[in-house]
């Protein structure tokens, strides 16, 4: 009887949470569109909007506001909560695959192969040739940048964690130099080495319809791989062995969730370059508050994420208007002390 009444209590705390996540996203995607150096009145917002929809012109809305309102923040304002949804996706099957709240994008070098593939597409000049080449260059080299990195900390069938920190960490750095060989080689190209080094502070400024179009598909792509794996990675918890012996097949559970986790991550760092610490922060915290069961917390994350990158980075442009700072500038600064604070509970427990 307790044991069925635990059960509805985390599902009603589990949909509450969800609740909450969709009411703070949908709060932060208005901000988002109202606020920024030009304020916009919500009439206007909703004027463009229902325009939109009709197919007709705004009427009675200054046709710059209108573009500022449909051209700009809309896309920027969906492509951020896009991107947040990705990353923190990903996080939470990779810390659920692994089983420890360290093993996010960033840290085992998901991350920095997603942005070695971009960097080598936009280096190549693919990016002028169609927008649609960084994600696919920038997803393949972010899973065999995983793949690499599983194999390096593997050893006799089980992946110990500081191992894959590790391994991640010196595998992030050798792709960041790589990165900058390839920025020294395309510096006799202004613009490219613009671009490069612009991309990879992290940001969606500049962006618009067609970067969501960029996206969208990937995003797609690992919410369905992520929900057929929810329950397999539930199962994981208590082991390989044990998960096995329940049924799972852990092979392609795994392969499943490390080419879910490079789709999104890769299709998100394409459109805006490194940010980091959104696939950390935003699933550890959810599983604090609504448990460990991934059928709850994946979709949470996504949701959480998005709500939180589309705050990142209403602060990024408003916190210096008019001008204003890189998204990855906000997401660190947010996400390091936090990395911190957790390497330092998990030495406190190992000495426990």
């Amino acid at each position: 009887m307790s044991d069925a009444l635990g059960f509805r209590a985390r599902r009603v705390r589990a949909a509450l949470c969800v609740a909450a996540l969709v009411a703070l996203g949908a709060g932060a995607a208005v901000m988002g569109v109202l606020a920024g150096a030009v304020e916009i009145a919500p009439t206007d917002v909703l004027a463009v909007a229902r325009a939109r929809i009709t197919g007709d012109d705004p009427t009675g809305v200054d046709p710059v506001r209108a573009a500022i309102v449909w051209e700009m923040r809309a896309p920027r304002v969906v492509l951020g909560g896009l991107v947040g949804a990705c990353l923190a996706l990903a996080g939470a099957m990779l810390q659920g695959l692994f089983r420890n709240p360290l093993a996010s994008p960033d840290v085992i070098g998901t991350s920095a192969g997603a942005s070695f593939g971009a960097v080598v597409a936009l280096s190549a000049g693919l990016e002028l040739r169609s927008l649609f080449y960084v994600p696919l260059v920038a997803i393949a080299c972010a899973f065999a940048s995983l793949f690499a990195v599983l194999r390096i900390a593997r050893r006799d069938g089980a992946t110990p964690v500081a191992t894959l920190l590790l391994a991640g960490i010196a595998w992030a750095a050798l792709v960041n130099a790589a990165n900058g060989w390839l920025i020294a080689r395309a510096w006799d190209d202004y613009d490219v080495a613009r671009r490069i080094s612009y991309w990879m502070l992290g940001g969606i400024a500049d962006r618009g319809w067609t970067h969501v179009a960029i996206v969208a598909p990937g995003a797609l792509v690992g919410a369905v791989l992520a929900a057929r794996v929810a329950r397999d990675l539930d199962l994981l918890a208590e082991g390989e062995d044990a998960a096995s012996a329940l049924g799972v097949e852990v092979p392609r559970a795994t392969h499943t969730v490390l080419l879910a986790a490079a789709v999104l991550v890769g299709s998100a760092v394409a459109a805006s370059g490194t940010v980091a610490f959104v696939g950390l922060v935003v699933p550890h915290l959810l599983r604090l508050v609504i448990g460990p069961g991934h059928r709850a917390l994946l979709p949470a994350s996504a949701m959480g994420g998005a709500a939180f990158l589309i705050l990142a980075d209403l602060v990024a442009r408003t916190a210096y208007r008019p001008g204003e700072i890189h998204l990855g500038i906000v997401t660190a600064s947010v996400g390091a002390p936090f990395f911190l604070w957790l390497l330092a509970r998990q030495r406190d427990e190992s000495l426990r």
